[in-house]
C-alpha cells in the first residue's frame, strides 16, 4: 500500500474490543474487524487504528500487557468456519450451555468472554492434538514450523503461561522458589515425574497453539484489509506489564526497583492521585546496558512481530524512549502516599521520590544525552522496521528536543488541535500542521468530542467567572480552527458543529487524519479514564454491530456526508 506523508489518509480509531459483530462471543474479534474494514471502505476511511492486541492480564489493559508479543486470544474469532480443528458438535455442546444473549449485552464481561474462548479453543486443541499423534503432516507440520520460528518468545511465554495456570493465576513473585525464575523452573520440570512432565508439556504446547491459530488470524485480517485498500496502524506500547513473560523470563532486561508512569497532569481533576503526583502505570523500567548488549533484540523481536499483522505502527509515549517519569514504589501503593508531601514520602521510600529516568531534563547536558539515548533506540525500530513506517504518540510533558528529533527520523507526531497553541494562547491554524504528522481530536484516554464540548456547555453555567471564561475561549478556539461560523453565545453540539470539526481536521496538511469511531457516530461512549481503576476501563462497546451500523439510516446520512467531506478534502 502507498503509505507515504505525501498520500494523505483519513483513519479511524476503534478498539478492538469495542467492535459489535455480527456473531461475536461478547467481545470483538477479527471477524468483526473485517466488518469494520468493509464499513470504513464504503465511506472513504482507508486506515483502522487499533489498540495494542497483546495478551492482557486481570487488569485486561492493553497497555499492560503479559507479553510483548503474544496475541491476546480474546481477540479471536472461534467457530468451526475460523478455527479448523474446532467441530460443530463441540463448538455447539460449549454455547449450548452459555446464554449468548447476555454476554453479547452491554460492555465486555471479561471473566466469561475468556472462559468461553479458551473452552473452545481446548477443544479445538484436543482435536488437533489427535492428528499430531497420527502424525498428520499437513497439520502438524505447520505448527511445529510456527514453533520454530518463534522459538525465541514462545518457549519462555508458553512456559510461564503453564505456570501462571498451575499456580490459580497467582502472580510469579508469589510462586513457590522453585517456579520463582524461569532458570528454577524448567530446572524442575527437568527432574519432575513423568505424569507432571508430560501434562505440563501438553498446557505448553497448548498455549503455543493457541498462538499459532491467532497469528494466522491475525495476518488474514491485515491481507483482507489491504485488499479492501484499507491500511492497519497497530499499537506497540512502550512498557509491558511487571508481571509479563518478559520480564518472567528475561529479568536481566529490566529495572524491577522503579515503576514508569507520567508526570502529574492538572487536566486529570477526576484521579487526586494523577493530579498531585502523577500516572504510577507500574510498567519496569528497561535496564539499557542489558538491552544495548544484545543491540536491543527484545526491541527488534516486538517490532518484527507487529510488521506481521499491520501496515504500520504507533509507539504508545514515545517520550518513553527518550526518558520516563518513575515512582519508588508500586501501583497498589499509591493511596499511601497520595495524604504526604514530598518530604514524607521521601522518609518512607528512603530518600527516593518520582522523576525523571534515566536522566531529567533540567541541564541541557542532560538533555543531550537523553536525545542520543533516545534516538539510538529509534533508530532501531526504524531499521527493524524497513519500508514500514512508525508513528510516535508524543503527548504530555514534551521536552523541547523531542518533536525536532522525531521530525528528524522521520516519524510521525502527534497533533491534537485544542493542544496546539502559541505562547500567546491562540491555536495553531491546521494549514501549519507538517505533513509528517497524525491529526486527530482524541486517543483512547481522551472524552469524544461530545462529551468535552457538552463539558464546556456545563462549564459555562459554574459560578466561577473564570471557569466559565476559559471554557468560552477554548470553544471558540475550537470553533475557529475548524472555521465554523462564529456564534455569541454558546450552541448545542449540532451535526453541523460535529461536520465543521471532523472537516477541519481533514482539511490539514497532516499525513493521518484520524477520528475515534465514537466521535464518527457523535456517541458519548469513553473507553479509558486515564487514573481511574474502574470496571468500565477497556470494556465499553458500540451501541449497535457493525452490520446494524451499516444499515441505520441515522448512521448512514451522516457517514455518507462524512465520505463527502474525507472526498472534497483530498484524503
Amino acid at each position: 500500500m502507498d503509505l507515504t506523508p505525501e498520500k494523505r489518509i483519513a483513519g479511524v480509531l476503534a478498539p478492538i474490543f469495542a467492535i459489535r459483530g455480527t456473531q461475536d462471543l461478547g467481545i470483538g474479534d477479527t471477524a468483526a474487524l473485517k466488518e469494520l474494514v468493509d464499513w470504513s471502505a464504503q465511506f472513504g476511511i482507508k486506515l483502522v487504528q487499533l489498540l495494542p492486541v497483546n495478551e492482557t492480564g486481570p487488569d485486561n489493559s492493553p497497555y499492560n500487557a503479559i507479553s510483548s508479543v503474544a496475541l491476546d486470544p480474546a481477540t479471536l474469532a472461534i467457530s468451526p468456519r475460523t478455527v479448523r480443528d474446532l467441530s460443530q458438535e463441540d463448538y455447539e455442546e460449549v454455547l449450548g450451555s452459555m446464554d449468548l444473549e447476555t454476554l453479547r449485552a452491554g460492555s465486555v464481561k471479561y471473566p466469561q468472554v475468556k472462559a468461553l474462548k479458551q473452552q473452545l479453543l481446548e477443544k479445538a486443541f484436543t482435536r488437533f492434538a489427535t492428528h499430531i499423534l497420527a502424525k498428520a503432516r499437513s497439520r502438524s507440520k505447520p505448527f511445529h514450523t510456527f514453533c520454530t520460528r518463534h522459538k525465541a518468545w514462545l518457549d519462555d511465554y508458553s512456559l510461564f503461561r503453564a505456570l501462571v495456570e498451575l499456580h490459580g493465576h497467582v502472580q510469579w513473585d508469589q510462586w513457590p522458589e522453585e517456579h520463582r525464575t524461569i532458570a528454577a523452573a524448567r530446572l524442575w520440570l527437568e527432574a519432575a515425574p513423568y505424569k507432571t512432565r508430560v501434562d505440563m508439556e501438553r498446557r505448553m504446547k497448548f498455549f503455543a497453539y493457541v498462538q499459532w491459530i491467532a497469528f494466522d488470524q491475525w495476518k488474514a485480517v491485515r491481507e483482507y484489509a489491504n485488499k479492501r485498500g484499507v491500511a492497519l496502524m497497530g499499537d506497540v506500547p512502550f512498557g509491558v506489564s511487571y508481571y509479563s513473560a518478559d520480564v518472567y523470563g528475561k529479568p536481566e532486561n529490566f529495572d524491577l526497583t522503579w515503576s514508569g508512569g507520567a508526570p502529574p497532569e492538572k487536566v486529570f481533576k477526576s484521579d487526586p492521585f494523577t493530579e498531585k503526583w502523577g500516572q504510577n502505570w507500574g510498567i519496569p523500567l528497561y535496564n539499557w546496558v542489558a538491552m544495548k548488549a544484545d543491540n536491543f533484540a527484545w526491541w527488534r523481536q516486538r517490532v518484527r512481530s507487529v510488521r506481521e499483522f499491520f501496515n504500520l505502527f504507533r509507539i504508545d509515549h514515545v517520550l518513553g524512549c527518550y526518558r520516563i517519569y518513575a515512582f519508588p514504589w508500586r501501583p497498589e501503593h499509591n493511596l499511601e502516599f497520595l495524604p504526604l508531601d514530598g518530604i514524607q514520602a521521601a522518609e518512607k521510600t528512603g530518600g527516593r521520590l518520582p522523576k525523571f529516568q534515566p536522566n531529567d531534563d533540567l541541564t541541557p547536558e542532560n538533555a543531550e544525552i537523553n536525545q542520543i539515548n533516545g534516538e539510538a533506540l529509534l533508530k532501531v525500530l526504524i531499521e527493524e522496521a524497513g519500508t514500514f513506517r512508525l508513528v510516535g504518540e508524543d503527548l504530555g510533558m514534551v521536552p523541547d528536543y523531542v518533536r525536532p528529533s522525531l521530525a528528524k527520523l522521520e516519524i510521525a507526531g502527534f497533533k491534537i488541535p485544542q493542544w496546539e497553541a502559541e505562547k500567546d494562547g491562540t491555536l495553531i491554524p491546521g494549514h501549519e500542521y507538517p505533513a509528517l504528522s497524525v491529526a486527530t481530536y482524541a486517543t483512547h484516554d481522551h472524552p469524544p468530542l461530545l462529551t468535552h464540548w457538552n463539558q464546556l456547555l456545563d462549564a459555562m453555567k459554574q459560578p466561577d467567572w473564570a471557569a466559565r471564561q476559559a471554557a468560552w475561549d477554548e470553544m471558540k478556539k475550537l470553533a475557529g480552527f475548524a472555521g465554523l461560523p462564529p456564534f455569541y453565545s454558546p450552541p448545542a453540539y449540532t451535526d453541523a458543529i460535529r461536520e465543521g470539526l471532523l472537516k477541519g481536521l481533514f482539511e490539514t496538511p497532516s499525513w493521518l487524519a484520524i477520528v475515534m469511531i465514537t466521535d464518527f457516530l457523535a456517541s458519548e461512549q469513553r473507553f479509558n479514564v486515564p487514573g481511574a481503576i474502574a470496571d468500565s476501563n477497556w470494556s465499553a462497546r458500540l451501541e449497535e454491530t457493525v452490520a446494524e451500523l451499516s444499515e441505520d439510516p441515522w448512521v448512514y446520512e451522516r457517514m455518507e456526508k462524512m465520505r463527502e467531506i474525507i472526498a472534497a478534502s483530498g484524503r
